[in-house]
This record gives C-alpha cells, sequence and structure tokens, in this order.
C-alpha cells in the first residue's frame, strides 16, 4: 500500500507529532515553545512554519533533521517542507519567559534530563545479543567522555548487572528537590566517562531469581526506573529492551516520545522478517528508528578463513527496508560473550574486529548527537535562561 493511500493526519495529529521534537537548549518542545507555525497539507506534503529565535541559529539543522524524522514515520507523509522564520522581539520575550517557567517548575514528565539522548536498543526476539550491543555501546560511550545512564528495561530477562560487572544492590536516598525518596543509580567510572545503570537484577536477592509479574507490573516498573530514579545529568540513555513488542514497548513510546530504536538483527533473513516487527512497532508509535545494527555477521578461524554461520545480507536487507542505514556489522567473537560473563564489555579490553566495529557504532551515534555546549551561538538567546533551564536538567548531577 502506498502511503499516498493511507488517509491524512489532522492537524492535531501533525503537532502531537511535533511535541517530540525537542529544543535542546531550552528544553521544551517547538509547537509549546510557539516555534512551530501554521501547518498545510497536500498530496503527501506536509509545509510547516518554523520560527527560530535568530534566523542563522546553529540548532536549525538539528531542528529540521527532527521534525523530517518525526513526520516521515506516518504513513501518509512522503515529503516535508520547512518555511523558515524568525521570530518577533516579543515572541522571543515569551519564549524565554515559558523557558524560564519551566525551568521553576521542574516541567520534564520524567527524570530523564531533556538533554539526553534516548536510545532503546530494540529486537524482534531474543538471541540476537542484543544486550551485549546495549553494554558494549553503553561502555565505547562512556570511554568517549559521555555520562550514560543504562536502564534495563527487559525485566524479566536482565542480564546487565552481571555483564557490566556491577552486582550491588539499588537504594534509595532523599534528594533536594524532591518530597520522596528516589532511586541512585549504580556507578561505574570509564575513563573520563561515567556510567549510571538501573535494573531489576539490582532489586532481587540474586540473578537466579524470578520476576513473576503481568504485563502492567512490567510498565510500571519500566515507569518507576524513569520517574524515580536520580538520574542527574546524563548526555545518553540506552535502554536494553525486551525482546518482541509487548507491553514494555508501548509504554516507553507513551512515556519517552523522543525516544529513538537501534534495531539489532542476526544476517539470517528470517531473522531479519522477524526484526521487521519492531521497525512496525516504531512506526504505529511515531518513533524514529535510527539505525540497523547486524550482529554476529560472520566468524574468522585463526589462519583466516571466513565463515557466515548465520547466513549473510539480514542486516542490510532490512535497514533498506526500513529505509535507515546499516550501522555496523559485529563479527562472532567468543570474547564478547566472556566479557559480560566477567563484567568486562570487550571495548574496554580489546582491540579486536568486534570491538573496533562496537566503537565505530559510538562515534556514529555521537557525530549524529548535537553538543548542547556547542550550540550558544544563538545571540538572541538568554544566557541566563540556558542556565537555568540546564541547572534543572542536571539537578544532583
Amino acid at each position: 500500500m502506498s502511503k499516498r493511500a493511507v488517509a491524512a493526519p489532522s492537524i492535531e495529529e501533525v503537532q502531537n507529532l511535533l511535541r517530540a521534537v525537542i529544543d535542546p537548549e531550552l528544553g521544551d518542545n517547538i509547537v509549546d515553545l510557539g516555534m512551530a507555525g501554521a501547518i498545510t497539507m497536500a498530496d503527501g506534503v506536509v509545509t510547516i512554519g518554523v520560527k527560530l529565535t535568530i534566523r542563522g541559529c546553529p540548532l536549525r539543522a538539528q531542528i529540521q533533521k527532527d521534525i523530517r524524522s518525526r513526520l516521515e514515520v506516518h504513513p501518509w507523509v512522503t515529503k516535508v517542507k520547512i518555511d523558515w522564520g524568525e521570530m518577533t522581539p516579543e515572541e522571543r520575550t515569551d519564549v524565554m519567559s515559558r523557558a524560564r517557567w519551566n525551568a521553576r517548575e521542574n516541567a520534564t514528565d520524567t527524570a530523564v534530563p531533556l538533554s539526553a539522548r534516548v536510545l532503546a536498543i530494540a529486537s524482534g526476539k531474543g538471541g540476537v545479543g542484543k544486550s551485549s550491543v546495549t553494554v558494549n555501546l553503553a561502555a565505547a560511550l562512556a570511554a568517549a567522555g559521555k555520562t550514560v545512564g543504562v536502564l534495563d528495561a527487559d525485566i524479566w530477562g536482565f542480564s546487565i548487572p552481571r555483564m557490566l560487572g556491577m552486582p550491588d544492590r539499588l537504594e534509595a536516598a532523599a534528594v533536594p528537590g524532591h518530597d520522596k525518596p528516589m532511586i541512585i543509580p549504580n556507578e561505574r567510572v570509564i575513563g573520563n566517562g561515567l556510567l549510571k545503570v538501573v535494573s531489576t537484577g539490582m532489586l532481587v536477592e540474586d540473578e537466579g531469581t524470578a520476576l513473576m509479574w503481568r504485563g502492567l507490573m512490567l510498565t510500571k516498573a519500566v515507569e518507576q526506573f524513569l520517574n524515580d530514579v536520580n538520574w542527574g545529568h546524563l548526555d545518553y540513555l540506552l535502554i536494553d529492551m525486551p525482546p518482541g513488542t509487548g507491553d514494555v514497548q508501548m509504554g516507553l513510546a507513551r512515556m519517552l516520545p523522543r525516544t529513538d530504536l537501534l534495531i539489532v538483527t542476526t544476517p539470517a533473513v528470517s531473522a531479519q522478517k522477524v526484526a521487521i516487527r519492531a521497525a512496525d512497532m516504531a512506526r504505529r508509535s511515531f518513533l524514529r528508528v535510527a539505525g540497523v545494527i547486524e550482529n554476529m555477521s560472520e566468524f574468522t578461524c585463526d589462519h583466516g578463513e571466513s565463515y557466515a554461520l548465520f547466513g549473510t545480507g539480514g542486516g542490510q536487507a532490512l535497514a533498506d527496508e526500513v529505509g535507515v542505514e546499516l550501522l555496523g556489522q559485529i563479527p562472532i567473537e567468543p570474547a564478547v560473550a566472556a566479557g559480560g560473563d566477567n563484567g568486562e564489555p570487550l571495548v574496554l579490553t580489546s582491540s579486536s574486529e568486534a570491538a573496533r566495529v562496537f566503537s565505530a557504532i559510538a562515534a556514529r551515534i555521537i557525530a549524529d548527537t548535537p553538543e548542547v555546549e556547542d550550540m550558544a551561538g544563538c545571540s538572541a538567546r538568554d544566557e541566563d535562561v540556558v542556565v537555568t533551564v540546564r541547572r534543572s536538567q542536571n539537578l544532583q548531577a
């Protein structure tokens, strides 16, 4: 079915999609900030007027990318056009007043700071190495000097504590500015970076304990990890998703609509056909798929011969079908599993091909993420507002 055969979205639906586009410097979405103006639609083309605080603002490219990625997930939309404009002095005053109010009220929906890029590591089924991808990417980002949150949302199948060598139980403590105790993430310093980790595996007596929870409890657990954890400052939040397209995935889409998905698959075409369901879930939830990662791509013997043990082509086929990039192909190396068993991600202990690919994917993620600190060139921005917003986002960092 072509996109044109699908009913056009309403203006309200388009505005709701645009509410997932966040101005990272002012900490609010472009609709409520008054940046999104007139919306017209015809023949699959959505045209939207966007007013920046100043026409030459360095955030323009990122806002344009986010608008297009959010709107193009709708099956009717074939093209997004943006008519750029500049706010009047009165409009700039209004937007700065709203930013100050948001900063005072700390009006975020979750405890995850708006400045953090949220990446959910997803798959259509289990057994594709999603958790090993999560921990190695998290470790690589931390090794690059980033502060990285890791949320183990695979409630039943938690494995992150062992794979990161962080078995300590979570504790709660009083936090200034909150009327109830907050969960304190367990932390691990990696070079100049930091990991902050929460998992149900840090709540049970031991990792052999089974959690016999129904769907509503699973969603509530993820909601608690988003709302009741004192995350503080984060550059990234990586979420290790359970396999499939169930309650946790739908709950996350509702609570964090700005989440981007990284879909992990193996090279087998049959695995790709299952993984496409994760992409379909993202489309139906209006989430952006940021890329595909092919795990277990091939095995190379000591004598140099390579074997495609699980087939070939699945990762590229999935990326082509979804319309995104194949970010990397991770070869089969026994050291990946050994690192997970020992709590030392391979990317921290080896220069092997798999470690190189993990690091390269992390570098691509960093390159695709704007640095808020580098965006201060918008001379129309109120420096006091930006500082205040950042303070509220980084409370107790």
